[in-house]
């Protein structure tokens, strides 16, 4: 596994491309978002990636990607670039606020596709950006 399946990835979610994305991920995938329960599978994926577009437009920018020496484990650091589109149940009232904050991504590799991701930021940064 190199590097390349991750610059795939994000470089299809820059372009707003769930189907892209979901071209690197395996039959047995796993997606562990930050602050939400863990999704299994391709289609929990894209229904999960439908959400976020309609509530969030977001381009992802200082990407540092990395690969273990194996192929198995993979790391992300990038800074988010986004606006909060529609209110997120649960969440401030959305009324195009913009926001800005570094997150991070872990994955699990095998035979050439992403078995599973997790995802962290800070969810109080976050608030606070999108509340003033």
């Amino acid at each position: 596994m190199s590097v390349e399946t991750l610059k795939r990835y994000y470089d299809a979610f820059n372009a707003g491309d769930t189907a892209a994305m979901i071209d690197e991920l395996s039959d047995e995938f796993s997606h562990d978002v930050n602050e939400g329960e863990t999704r299994l599978g391709k289609e929990a994926f894209g229904t999960f990636c439908d959400h976020m577009s309609e509530c969030y437009k977001e381009v992802l920018t200082d990407m540092t990607l990395f690969v273990s020496d194996d192929g198995s484990r993979g790391a992300a650091e990038f800074i988010v670039n986004g606006t909060y589109l529609k209110t997120d149940p649960g969440l401030p009232e959305a009324h195009g606020q913009s926001y800005k904050l570094p997150a991070g991504a872990f994955f699990s590799l095998s035979d050439g596709k992403i078995t599973r991701v997790t995802t962290y930021y800070n969810l109080n940064e976050w608030t606070k950006q999108v509340s003033q």
